[in-house]
């Protein structure tokens, strides 16, 4: 199985006076980037909310944001009388403003009211039935982000599938010109021998001839190609998501590829070694992208 590092969640959870509302957000990133977002009132609740999310999710650039927003009347607001009278008195003492009767007594408190820090919370302790709902509510932003992260998966597990048929497609055509390939470059040496006009020791010559035809050898390279090539396809069918094994993986196709392309010694062989580099490239990006 394939799981993208890239995903999306998000979970909603209503309390009769609270709406917690949890986010997350996933990048590719080599280790785990955890960011976490949190009221101060809810901090002693970080390191488990952190080791939650590390633990599901294990690696990638990871944003959480907690949000709780008041829904009901706060029961536990505390009106800061002398603040409030302090701020009416700062405004009556304004140009043309009356505060020597009932009536605009009532409309500079009903302003003075608006201004903030007029309300405290008597409580500075985040309720048992608050702790349980963000923990449970962070359960489902994780499952969320990992249904996301795995549709992303089965996509570049397509993609990964592709690529790799062409390669395969490519080392076939690859096999195919290598049958004539030794045969041209022994009739090209031949022939520049024969042009030298000088008598030449025949047996010394296939010796020579046998070990410079043996340095352009390709068989064992197409052969661990060809393992390295089927070994990636049954490594992304494994129940759990191996993404620095397919990268090392690549590497070692990466290797292959370009030995065939330094033995190969022949125009169209290159030409298909070039375009089998580049279906590698198109894997490497995405794999940067794999759990």
């Amino acid at each position: 199985m394939v799981t993208s590092m890239t995903g999306y969640g998000k979970a909603v959870h209503q309390l009769s006076d609270k709406k917690i509302t949890v986010e997350i957000r996933t990048l590719n990133s080599k280790n785990l980037d955890l960011n976490i977002r949190l009221s101060s009132i809810y901090r002693q609740q970080e390191l488990p909310l952190r080791q939650l999310v590390a633990k599901s999710l294990s690696r990638g650039k990871v944003d959480f944001s907690v949000y709780v927003e008041q829904t009901g009347v706060v029961v536990n607001s505390k009106l800061n009388l002398e603040l409030v009278e302090s701020y009416m008195r700062q405004m009556g003492q304004l140009d043309g403003v009356m505060f020597d009767n009932h009536s605009h007594k009532i409309q500079l408190l009903e302003i003075a009211t608006k201004f903030p820090d007029v309300f405290s919370q008597e409580s500075k302790e985040a309720a048992k039935e608050d702790i349980t709902a963000i923990q449970e509510t962070t359960k489902n932003a994780i499952l969320a982000v990992q249904e996301f992260r795995k549709d992303e998966g089965d996509v570049l597990e397509l993609e990964f599938n592709k690529r790799i048929r062409n390669i395969k497609l490519l080392l076939e055509q690859v096999v195919e010109e290598d049958i004539d390939r030794l045969a041209d470059v022994r009739t090209r040496l031949e022939k520049a021998v024969s042009e030298i006009k000088e008598k030449v020791d025949q047996n010394r010559f296939e010796q020579e001839l046998i070990y410079y035809l043996e340095k352009y050898d390709i068989t064992e390279e197409k052969v661990r190609l060809e393992n390295h090539l089927n070994y990636f396809t049954e490594t992304m069918t494994v129940p759990e998501s191996q993404g620095k094994k397919l990268a090392f993986i690549a590497q070692e196709i990466g290797r292959e590829v370009n030995t065939i392309g330094s033995k190969a010694n022949h125009a169209a062989m290159q030409q298909m070694v070039v375009q089998m580099k580049d279906e590698l490239e198109k894997i490497k990006e995405q794999l940067l992208n794999v759990l």
